[in-house]
């Protein structure tokens, strides 16, 4: 699959959000990732599909990869769904019926996938790989940005990697933490195609030179 440059807006000024979006997009990024937290399934607290709806009507086109980290996902699915979410993931821990959650955001309209937490087990993806359009691996313990890379992210990308290759699926396999211009190259090679990246892009003083990198460094290690 073509990989794909996915900022995290937890790291983009909310003051400013719309504009800040749209300069990241015109600098080469791909997919908008939208952190959603409720203070409860992580310590912190972020925002809803207000912001996915008010994003759409600033005229953001790119899609929009909403990764859910409430507990229970049920009640808000349909919500982001008609705010604009392209992608809906969601962790297996906060829903009683992963198979259920899942079939829900595809009525919806909107692909699906499961988020895997540096301690989760692979193991509920076995039972799911056909119900699912991306798998993201977080290589940080979720709830805030700006943290390190967890090294042992890689192995769980190449075991992923190899499940997604042996179903014959298409899945995009989407990691989530950490990810700057100094290891994105190891984590393509490690068999990601989509890459979450806030602070490091965010964070740097030309959105469109750090992109590029990125793309480079991907480019060379797959």
């Amino acid at each position: 699959m073509t990989p794909l440059i996915a900022p995290s807006i937890l790291s983009a000024d909310f003051a400013r959000l719309g504009d800040d979006v749209n300069a990241v997009l015109a600098a080469g990024a791909d997919i908008v990732h939208f952190d959603v937290m409720d203070n409860h399934f992580v310590p912190n607290l972020t925002i809803g599909p207000l912001i996915c709806e008010a994003l759409r009507k600033h005229g953001i086109e790119a899609p929009i990869d909403v990764h859910l980290m409430v507990e229970p996902v049920d009640r808000i699915i349909p919500d982001f769904a008609t705010a604009g979410a392209s992608y809906i993931t969601f962790h297996p821990e906060a829903s009683r019926h992963v198979d259920r959650t899942l079939g829900l955001i595809r009525d919806e309209g909107c692909k699906s996938g499961l988020v895997f937490n540096p301690a989760t087990p692979l193991d509920w993806l076995e039972h799911v790989l056909d119900k699912v359009d991306m798998v993201l691996i977080m290589s940080v313990n979720p709830g805030f940005g700006g943290q390190k890379f967890i090294p042992a992210a890689l192995d769980k990308l190449r075991r992923a990697r190899q499940m997604i290759d042996d179903s014959g699926l298409e899945i995009r396999l989407e990691v989530d933490g950490g990810v700057k211009v100094d290891n994105i190259g190891e984590i393509a090679a490690a068999g990601a195609d989509t890459f979450v990246a806030g602070s490091a892009i965010f964070g740097s003083s030309d959105y469109a030179a750090t992109i590029a990198a990125m793309k480079a460094a991907i480019a060379n290690n797959r």
